[in-house]
């Protein structure tokens, strides 16, 4: 991911915060977002390094952007791990930042020429991703999971999507395995809704946000159960992030052990100009197999 396509997810991490900090300033909440100025700062220190012309204002500049970007990340992982302690419907946002300060990071020392220091940066941040994710899966999937599974969402979601999230946590798993952890969640859900809708998390339900003005006897759980399907796109989104990260990791992984320069693998093009159903791919195949472990 090179820094521009950064920079443009950043921008919209950004914009989607604003949003956020507009609804919760209903409820006096703050939200700090200030600190996007320095991160986009600190892309544009590392765009213009690798401008230069002369290593050794190359290497100085890149090197202040990379400090920049290690503040980000210390930022970042305590804001995540802030708002997820919080139950907080921007946990999200701060770790999608997170995993791209540590993009940009890895970025830098790539061009650099450190392939063996960006890999290291790539395996602490696959660590601290992996467990935040889990942490916000667990969330949203909610103290029952078989919410998820009622009638009402017949033909939105299905056992198999429910089985996909609770591969990524545990791969032995299939669908069978699931249903079997979710059966007693059915029976136990149905008998008493109130009492799963007191355990929600504010990223699904903030009763001061999302029922303010209402009547004592007014009923939300028509309310809750319509957010449970975007709700599930977010989780698979956090699963998404991960497997995507876990990629790049492979990809740094090899050119590391493969002795290629970043700038010869970026130069890599594929024999044949066949395309698999559309898609722009290119495989790489070592003569030898390449042994790693991801987060």
């Amino acid at each position: 991911m090179g820094f521009a396509l950064i920079a443009q997810r950043l921008n919209e991490l950004e914009q989607r915060l604003k949003i956020s900090q507009e609804l919760l300033n209903k409820i006096n909440r703050k939200i700090d977002i200030g600190y996007y100025a320095n991160f986009k700062a600190a892309l544009g220190l590392a765009v213009n390094a690798f401008h230069m012309t002369k290593a050794e204002n190359r290497e100085r500049m890149a090197i202040e952007a990379i400090n920049r970007f290690l503040e980000a990340e210390h930022i970042y992982t305590d804001y995540t791990e802030s708002e997820l302690k919080q139950g907080s419907l921007i946990a999200d946002e701060y770790l999608l930042t997170l995993s791209l300060a540590y993009v940009a990071e890895a970025r830098c020392h790539l061009e650099l020429g450190e392939p063996d220091t960006a890999l290291h940066r790539f395996t602490e941040g696959a660590s601290v991703l992996r467990s935040f994710i889990e942490k916000y899966v667990d969330l949203l999937l909610t103290s029952n999971p078989a919410a998820y599974l009622q009638p009402q969402f017949k033909g939105k979601i299905d056992l198999h999507r429910l089985t996909r999230i609770y591969q990524w946590i545990d791969p032995s798993l299939d669908e069978n395995a699931v249903f079997e952890r979710q059966r007693e969640n059915l029976i136990k859900l149905g008998q008493d809704y109130d009492k799963w809708i007191k355990t929600l998390p504010k990223a699904i339900w903030d009763p001061a946000l999302d029922w303010t003005g209402k009547a004592p006897w007014d009923n939300p759980n028509s309310e809750i159960f319509s957010r449970l399907p975007n709700t599930l796109e977010v989780v698979e989104s956090m699963v998404e992030t991960n497997r995507r990260f876990q990629a790049y990791q492979a990809e740094v992984y090899a050119l590391a052990h493969l002795g290629i320069s970043f700038q010869e693998w970026l130069q890599l093009t594929p024999v044949t100009e066949e395309k698999l159903d559309g898609y722009e791919l290119m495989y790489i195949i070592p003569s030898k197999p390449l042994e790693m472990v991801v987060a």
